[in-house]
């Protein structure tokens, strides 16, 4: 098959017997499971388009973890030497986790969170409300009407209630 040259891996026996250990484990992640299994059948020289046949999964996808595992080596086997099995075995786990996305930033400051649920725990009528309970919909209005927040919907104030 033509493509790019796959990254070789080549496992300690100690990384094998983690990888191992995550496959069995009845409560491992399943996309820790299958991580694991690329990097162990990559390890026994199986190619990217055989392991994702295999593993029913997509060739990009064995690529990309197996570059990752690739890069990583030289780390794994400083941590290899100066860990027992338990640090070895979270640091794999680390290496087998999504990376962080960077996302939207939050629209709404702890603060301004922290001044809606101040006033939700407030009686309406102290705000001239003619409610005798706080909705997301009153809430949403006066935190707009104090200037705690320039707008912000109901089902939003309801998201940070809910977390209280």
């Amino acid at each position: 098959m033509r493509g790019p040259k796959a990254s070789q891996i080549e496992l300690t026996s100690r990384q094998r017997a983690e990888l191992a250990r995550i496959v069995r484990k009845a409560n491992s992640k399943q996309v820790h499971v299958t991580r694991a299994k690329i990097i162990l059948l990559a390890d026994d020289g199986i190619n990217n388009q055989e392991i994702a046949e295999r593993l029913e999964g997509h060739r990009e996808t064995v690529r990309k973890w197996r570059d990752r595992w690739a890069n990583e080596a030289e780390n794994l086997v400083s941590v290899e030497t100066e860990a027992d099995n338990k640090e070895l075995g979270e640091y794999i786990l680390r290496l087998l986790s999504d990376q962080a996305r960077s996302g939207t930033p939050g629209k709404f400051t702890a603060e301004q969170i922290c001044q809606i649920v101040a006033i939700s725990c407030e009686s309406p009528e102290e705000y001239d409300r003619p409610v005798t309970h706080w909705t997301p919909a009153e809430l949403a209005d006066e935190s707009v009407k104090q200037g705690i927040v320039e707008s912000i919907s109901a089902r939003h104030v309801g998201r940070f209630l809910k977390r209280c």
